[in-house]
């Protein structure tokens, strides 16, 4: 039996891989546990869940767009978490004694840790953007965040010889996405000799595919079976209508509100047999026809598993869209920042969904989106094929294999990812 430590952020869309993770590796006899944010990883890992608690403390807002919406994650959450969370972080490793850490990007502190007790680590990949160099072509960019982050490795006292990304482990990158979401074909087999000193910045076949490093392993979206909700109102469900399920996720801001209210005037332009299935507080939005549902917390998976979604109108956020694709359910995607763009982009070329501009388009603008995803088969067809691609990188199954491999010391080759 193995032990296994678990280094996230308290962001639910970044707890949740994890958990189906943590399922796979203790029916396999191995001890996990989770260090985090204890009111936040509580109720999403329930009762039973071992959590090593880092404290509690607020966090600014993340706002704007673009490089603004970098500098914002940067700045005000990814940095001061990682100074607030190092020295109960060390003190949980020293507690529990795990044979190995796996750490989510925005968490960096989980790998300075690990880096100091000598243990094998292995980095959780949440977002598109972080699985190659999306910056390589704003130098100053690129430098500042390298800037941010050998500043938290000279905080830890970490020898600076021997400063590693924190975000990429050299052994073992964990992506619970796949190519058709990120671009990159997978990682091919560990080359044979000793591995290569110096960067392996990402490489492209001779059809111009981009190619990750072999450490790095698109395992698909990890599915687990969440917290029933008793509050949903499965009664409501119209036969006959086909439903729409609403999903922003957390990044929406000031400007929730208002694109909830084109979102649902939308619905309605889309005729009475679309039922709309609305995940936001009541108070977001605008009256509702009758047979509309809206629930602070929706079921989404088990919407997605009884086939009562037909359409998602969402950011592009991974977990989303990989749950709504493996589901083989077409998209409209409104991104709002980070990797989201991308993600959408990359949906909309793969044919199984479109895009819409989060903050400009129209209720008719969504309204035509959505009703093209519904009618038109190709949409469909296009994520049940995306679908079944994400789901052959094996999910849990992959992720447990490879971090016991890691233990074993058979992770394949060290390299760098930048």
């Amino acid at each position: 039996m193995s032990r296994f430590l678990f280094v996230v952020p308290p962001l639910t869309g970044h707890v949740n891989p994890t958990v189906g993770i943590a399922r796979e590796l203790a029916a396999r006899g191995h001890d996990v546990a989770w260090t985090g944010t204890e009111t936040v990883l509580r109720p999403l890992l329930g009762p039973r869940a071992q959590v090593l608690g880092t404290g509690t403390r607020a966090f600014r807002a993340q706002g704007g767009h673009g490089l603004a919406a970098l500098r914002s994650l940067w700045e005000g959450f990814i940095v001061p978490y990682a100074r607030f969370t190092a020295k109960p972080l060390d003190a949980a490793v020293r507690a529990y004694r795990p044979d190995a850490v796996l750490v989510d990007q925005h968490t960096p502190a989980g790998a300075l840790v690990a880096h100091r007790h000598r243990l094998p680590w292995a980095s959780l990949a949440p977002g598109a953007m972080e699985l190659g160099r999306p910056f390589r072509g704003l130098p100053q960019v690129e430098a500042w965040m390298t800037g941010l982050l050998r500043g938290l490795w000279r905080r830890a006292g970490l020898p600076e010889e021997e400063y590693t990304d924190p975000r990429f482990s050299p052994a073992l990158v964990l992506a619970p996405t796949g190519p058709a979401l990120t671009g990159f074909a997978p990682a091919g087999p560990a080359p044979a000799g000793p591995a290569p000193s110096g960067p392996a910045p990402t490489g492209a076949t001779p059809t111009g595919t981009a190619v990750l490093p072999a450490q790095v392993a698109q395992i698909g979206p990890v599915l687990v079976e969440r917290p029933a909700d008793p509050d949903f109102p499965w009664e409501r469900l119209t036969p006959g209508r086909r439903r729409v399920l609403v999903t922003m996720g957390t990044l929406a801001g000031d400007l929730g509100q208002d694109f909830h209210t084109r979102a649902v005037r939308a619905l309605a332009l889309c005729g009475d047999d679309v039922q709309p299935v609305i995940a936001a507080p009541r108070d977001l939005l605008p009256e509702l026809p009758d047979h509309a549902i809206a629930a602070s917390r929706v079921p989404v998976l088990e919407l997605l598993a009884r086939g009562a979604v037909d359409a998602v109108l969402c950011h592009g956020g991974m977990n989303t869209v990989g749950e709504a694709l493996a589901h083989g359910v077409p998209l409209v995607t409104a991104p709002i920042r980070h990797d989201q763009p991308f993600v959408a982009a990359q949906v909309a070329a793969a044919g199984a969904g479109l895009r819409a501009p989060f903050p400009r388009a129209t209720p008719e603008q969504l309204a035509a989106r959505l009703r093209a995803v519904l009618d038109e088969p190709r949409y469909r067809a296009a994520a049940a094929r995306v679908g079944a691609e994400l789901l052959a990188g094996g999910g849990a199954v992959t992720a447990a294999d490879r971090l016991e491999s890691l233990v074993a010391g058979e992770a394949g080759p060290r390299n760098p990812l930048v």
